[in-house]
């Protein structure tokens, strides 16, 4: 994995100077490509930045680490490979990247899942967490209001939407379906290890919370 990421990183950045050195490169890098580029590196320093300082927020910063900036390896990995599909397509199929109603559709997208996530933040308070609490904790409490009140995991619906749509903003359809596949099975399978500890802790409480209130993910009860 860690020579696959190293070789990813080179071949992007070969594609990366033979298009600076092309003769078509005012064409290449167009104002298309430049703002396309442009949003999706701001939402990842958003939304990484943003998840860090509210973590301090509640958390204190002597009780935060740098996973709170949800960046590993295989994060990096699928980031690098879009970016990847990104630089190809916009050299060989140009006018794929002018579908602006989908690149505009894939902002929108962001900034909704953005919005739910970090509503989901603040509403949780220090009952949020990065990492999946197996020891029920004095300040940890049920929330089911707010956000809360429509979806059970509004954290994991939010960053499935921004991370998809991150992908629809550049016009990936490749990576489009990837995350689409990949997220979902991440909450697929970490919903109902979480839910085992919720259900220990709260008991009856979180058993009627979960029949009133859907997953927030799809196809995920």
């Amino acid at each position: 994995m860690f020579s696959l990421k190293h070789f990813l990183i080179d071949l992007n950045t070969q594609i990366v100077f033979q298009l600076l050195d092309s003769s078509s490169y005012s064409e290449t890098f167009s104002h298309t490509a430049s703002r396309q580029l442009s949003q999706m590196f701001f939402a990842i320093l958003f939304f990484h930045g943003s998840e860090y300082l509210l973590a301090i927020k509640f958390h204190g910063k002597s009780n935060v680490t740098l996973k709170s900036l949800l960046i590993s390896q295989h994060y990096i990995f699928a980031m690098i490979f879009s970016v990847l599909e990104y630089l190809l397509e916009l050299y060989f199929f140009p006018e794929l990247k002018e579908n602006w109603w989908v690149s505009n559709l894939g902002l929108l997208m962001v900034i909704f899942g953005e919005i739910i996530r970090k509503l989901a933040i603040i509403t949780a308070g220090r009952a949020f967490t990065h990492l999946i609490q197996r020891h029920h904790e004095d300040h940890h409490r049920l929330v089911t209001h707010g956000v809360y009140s429509i979806v059970r995991h509004p954290g994991y619906t939010g960053f499935l939407i921004w991370s998809v749509g991150t992908q629809i903003m550049l016009c990936n359809p490749v990576s489009t379906v990837g995350f689409s596949l990949v997220v979902w099975n991440f909450f697929h399978r970490r919903i109902p290890y979480e839910e085992f500890f919720l259900r220990q802790f709260f008991g009856v409480e979180y058993d009627e919370f979960a029949k009133r209130v859907p997953s927030g993910i799809p196809f995920v009860k």
